[in-house]
């Protein structure tokens, strides 16, 4: 098999994915960095990583935490102002209207 046929099985790239400098690590693996740039975004973002080891190609995922992290608290954030606004609606505590009619006699 020769190194087009290996290449012709990789997945395809997108338009806006790029793909870094590979590095060699000393027991022979082969990491190739990929990042993709957005059609407003000019810096390019880290999506993953192919790693190449012993014939065998994977790819690593990027995971940024911090977009992770910042969902977690808009969807805290989201609960507390339902939770507000359905309390405001209705107050936990019992009705403590009196009404008073006063009926006329002659």
């Amino acid at each position: 098999m020769t190194v087009r046929d290996r290449l012709a099985e990789l997945p395809t790239a997108d338009a806006g994915d790029t793909f870094g400098t590979p590095y060699q690590t000393p027991d022979g693996t082969t990491i190739v960095p990929v990042s993709r740039t957005g059609y407003f975004r000019k810096t390019p973002r880290p999506v993953g990583m192919y790693v190449i080891h012993e014939g065998k190609v994977t790819f690593e995922p990027a995971y940024d935490r911090t977009r992770i992290a910042l969902l977690g608290e808009l969807v805290g954030l989201v609960a507390a102002a339902l939770a507000t606004a359905a309390m405001l609606r209705r107050p936990p505590w019992p009705d403590m209207r009196f009404t008073h009619s006063v009926t006329r006699v002659d």
